[in-house]
């Protein structure tokens, strides 16, 4: 999706409603912000504590928010350099390097996160997110090969009680590093509007989380590496997709539900464009609001990561888990230091596998 495009999203239409609701209304306290210098050392003492700078001002040595208060420590830095993000006169991106240029890659990192909101599908797929210090991780292997092992049953005296048998996988997933380096100059910065470089940043946030869907979409249907890549079932004939194929999907999930399908736009037209699924209120919801109906009670989300001739049906409570090494970051030094030039923002994360069973891939076409 280029910048164009995602301009035009309801993500990016419901974020810029909600800047009218983060001006600060009522009095506000400034007495402890006043007095902090928001430099290097602070970025460094946070990245220390695991922490970003937004969570370090809060906590109670710096300047913690108190109960109702309408900006949070970070706002309240922004406020005192004279930082406008909204209404008639925003200021420009110069107001930070002549006032405080410490607060700009917070103010970045808040930004792409906010833009990572905008594509909030990622979190409907994952069942759990892990964060872990090393860069290898060894998910758990549930056996569910014979379920009489482990099902709720009577036990009589002496006998065997059931079993479920959790042990690790044989083979540790590799965390891998992810970069992207954001250049511009500071000639080519200055004069923009805060409004607008917030967009930019929106834009990067929701392109992140867009590329992280297509990773997780490859786990679900390659597997992790420990032999469960996904189960696949064929259409009832090549090159088609039918009523009939979702239902066979669909009962492919006991004793799971499929809650969720991912699919390629080419599909989810085709979902779209079926009889069976054409009721007038599912049709008034997304003609009003963009909002798409869920077939057989599975959210549709968009990936066109997936092949165009597959569709993935799962229970996103126990199929995939993300795994963090590193939260997403903005190096701060290039942008204090040298007034911007070159941002790099990195993160660490991967996909594993929970319960191989809780996924299933639909084939359209095949021979």
């Amino acid at each position: 999706m280029d910048f164009q495009q995602f301009l035009s999203t309801a993500g990016y239409a419901n974020l810029q409603r909600e800047i009218g609701a983060e001006m600060a209304t009522g009095s506000i306290d400034f007495g402890r912000a006043t007095a902090l210098d928001v430099n290097r050392e602070m970025y460094l003492e946070a990245e220390s504590r695991g922490m970003s700078l937004s969570e370090l001002l809060e906590c109670d040595e710096f300047d913690p928010s108190p109960t109702g208060c309408p900006l949070d420590a970070f706002e309240r830095q922004l406020a005192l350099a004279g930082v406008r993000l909204g209404g008639k006169t925003p200021t420009t991106v110069e107001q930070f390097y002549q006032q405080a240029p410490g607060l700009l890659p917070e103010f970045m990192l808040r930004e792409i996160k906010k833009g990572q909101a905008m594509r909030p599908e990622l979190s409907r797929i994952i069942a759990n997110t892990t964060t872990v210090a090393t860069n290898k991780y060894t998910p758990f292997f549930i056996d569910t090969s014979d379920s009489s092992k482990f099902s709720l049953r009577p036990v009589g005296d002496g006998a065997e009680i059931p079993q479920l048998l959790v042990t690790e996988q044989q083979h540790p997933v590799n965390v891998t590093d992810y970069g992207l380096a954001l250049k511009a100059s500071y000639k080519a910065l200055r004069y923009r509007a805060t409004s607008q470089f917030r967009v930019l940043m929106w834009y990067i946030g929701f392109k992140i989380q867009t590329d992280k869907i297509g990773v997780l979409v490859d786990c679900i249907i390659n597997g992790d590496g420990n032999s469960n890549a996904a189960t696949v079932i064929n259409a009832a004939s090549t090159g088609s997709l039918t009523y009939a194929d979702l239902i066979t999907l669909w009962s492919s999930f006991s004793p799971f539900e499929m809650n969720t399908i991912v699919c390629h736009l080419d599909q989810m037209k085709t979902i779209l464009g079926m009889d069976e699924f054409k009721d007038p209120l599912a049709g008034y919801r997304f003609q009003k609001t963009g909002e798409l109906f869920n077939p057989l009670g599975a959210s549709l989300i968009r990936s066109d990561e997936v092949a165009s001739d597959l569709l993935i049906g799962l229970d996103h409570r126990f199929a995939v888990e993300e795994v963090i090494t590193q939260p997403l970051m903005v190096e701060y030094d290039k942008i204090i230091e040298q007034r911007f030039e070159e941002a790099v923002i990195t993160e660490s994360v991967t996909y594993a596998k929970v319960i191989k069973e809780a996924s299933v891939v639909l084939d359209t076409v095949f021979s």
